[in-house]
């Protein structure tokens, strides 16, 4: 078979090749990294014809944004609704890390993409189903956003690698005086001897929510 390199033939150049040949510049290089000038080298066009894809560098990033918020997929909780946004959660977590740059467009740009929009949609139908107002469903589903937006910027902006925690920890003793700050020091004694990992649990928060959650329901149902 005669392949595409062979023939010396390109792949035409749709919105879709642009958004995904964006990613992968953003996932490699960095957000910073992307310019429609890299983006076109690296599709092997000339930048102006991006143009007739995307309209401007914000329409491109609102689109990357969309296309990797397609890939989120978690199982349906049916009636168990506390299991779907724990799913939903972890689903959308794992997609924030594997695309460092996304939670950052996410938070910084408006978004009407159709996979954004149905991803909300969803999370909302579920809520509602559950019991919740459609004013308490906005609550719950912005509480839960908010930790898992949080939780990836510290992760993937947090000084120390996980690996590093105990040998930073004893590294750093000794800028936590004991008659000081007892508790703290306390702690950082902990992870610097081995016997706390000190990492942070993104399951342990978004559990604390759901189950505040789930009382509130409970306790105006």
């Amino acid at each position: 078979m005669t392949t595409e390199k062979q023939s010396g033939k390109r792949a035409p150049l749709t919105r879709a090749r642009v958004l995904e040949g964006a990613v992968a510049v953003a996932d490699a290089e960095g957000i910073d990294a992307l310019s429609m000038r890299r983006l076109a080298r690296a599709l092997g066009v000339e930048a102006m014809s991006l143009y007739n894809h995307v309209d401007n560098k914000d329409d491109l990033l609102m689109g990357m944004l969309d296309h990797v918020v397609g890939t989120i997929d978690w199982p349906p909780g049916g009636r168990d609704w506390v299991a779907g946004m724990r799913a939903r959660g972890l689903a959308t977590y794992a997609m924030l890390i594997a695309h460092p740059w996304a939670s950052q467009v996410w938070l910084s740009l408006p978004h009407s993409g159709p996979h954004v929009l149905a991803y909300v949609e969803r999370t909302l139908a579920a809520l509602v189903a559950a019991g919740f107002s459609l004013p308490q469903a906005d609550h719950a589903w912005n509480a839960m956003d908010s930790h898992i937006h949080g939780f990836t910027l510290q992760r993937l902006n947090f000084p120390f690698d996980p690996a590093d925690y105990a040998r930073a920890a004893r590294e750093n003793l000794h800028l936590i005086p004991a008659d000081v700050f007892p508790t703290l020091r306390a702690l950082a004694a902990e992870v610097a001897a081995g016997r706390h990992d000190g990492l942070q649990d993104f399951t342990f928060g978004l559990d604390l929510l759901l189950d505040g959650l789930a009382r509130s329901l409970r306790s105006t149902g």
